[in-house]
């Protein structure tokens, strides 16, 4: 693949764990806009990348193939339609918006100008999870009998002013989190039937939640917190289960027990591959990603709608 440039908007953690990352392969970031100047010139220095402090400045230039954008998630409609609006393809950091209404801003938008927008979820590009999904949908532990996903962070342990733990930046455990393996069971099993959540908010924020996707056949039970650091996914079938000791964060295997033995797959989740997959769709004239349609990013959104009115969940700048 030629080089690919990127704009990057935002110069937090999340960017710079992807700028680590896609330095290795063949992208460049030449350019860098933040909200707050020094960061963003210190993360521009070490990558050798323009900084600015005009966003238009940023993005609307020959040399910017791409924009990438890792500011929070409040922002992120903001941001993005300028983007496409200039004709600049985008990679947005998950969620794209905190609503459905915010996702379908963004989805018109890039049908309008006609310009590529993805979701920057890199679980849906991981070979780990794409296996995973091979063995369900081919039957290797037969029909579905029970899903669980645990996956948590110590969030509340985070400064207060952190962006996870601030209502108005829509902090809380769902979006954040909550998001991965709803995202993870739609990927496998589609639209639920019927969705249950069962959360604690406190201080205008959830700090924890239980979530049941109910497919009539089965249930996927999905358990969030801020509070204990835990991840581990189990599928259990009529002929076999599959389990990941780590099924996000880096998961690098998936194992599978049925009536042919066990078998482990090892692989990478990284954002290299999901970087270098967008730079690809992207030259290659494609508007909408092949790996997260438009339509994944809408209903994983709309079930976390859900989620927020079982729990009567409403943010500041919502009231």
């Amino acid at each position: 693949m030629a080089e690919f440039r990127w704009a990057y908007i935002g110069s937090g953690g999340i960017a710079k764990n992807t700028a680590m990352n896609i330095k290795k392969g063949n992208h460049k970031i030449v350019s860098v806009y933040s909200r707050t100047y020094e960061k963003a010139k210190a993360f521009a220095d070490k990558y050798n990348a323009k900084v600015f402090t005009n966003f238009e400045d940023a993005v609307n230039r020959d040399d910017v193939d791409g924009v990438y954008i890792a500011t929070p998630h409040t922002s992120h409609v903001e941001y993005a339609v300028k983007a496409m609006k200039m004709g600049k393809p985008v990679l947005c950091e998950k969620p794209v918006g905190v609503s459905l209404k915010d996702v379908d801003i963004l989805i018109n938008t890039a049908k309008e100008t006609e310009t590529y927008f993805c979701e920057a979820m890199w679980t849906w590009f991981s070979p780990v999870a794409i296996t995973v999904k091979e063995w369900v949908q081919s039957g290797e532990i037969g029909e579905i009998k029970d899903v669980v996903i645990n996956y948590a962070f110590p969030g509340i342990k985070m400064p207060k002013d952190s962006r996870v733990l601030n209502p108005e930046t829509a902090g809380g455990a769902l979006l954040d989190i909550g998001i991965y393996p709803i995202t993870y069971c739609y990927n496998l099993f589609g639209v639920p039937k019927g969705i249950k959540c069962d959360g604690v908010v406190q201080n205008g924020i959830d700090i924890s939640e239980t979530v049941i996707l109910d497919y009539g056949t089965f249930k996927c039970t999905l358990n969030m917190s801020l509070c204990k650091l835990k991840e581990n996914c189990k599928i259990i079938g009529e002929k076999g289960k599959i389990s990941l000791p780590v099924f996000f964060h880096m998961a690098s295997k998936a194992k599978i027990k049925n009536d042919k033995g066990r078998k482990v797959f090892k692989g990478k989740t990284d954002y290299i591959t999901e970087f270098n997959c967008v730079a690809n769709e992207i030259k290659e004239g494609k508007k909408e990603s092949s790996y997260i349609p438009f339509e994944a990013t809408r209903e994983c959104m709309k079930i976390m709608d859900e989620c927020r009115r079982q729990m009567n969940l409403v943010y500041p700048f919502e009231k």
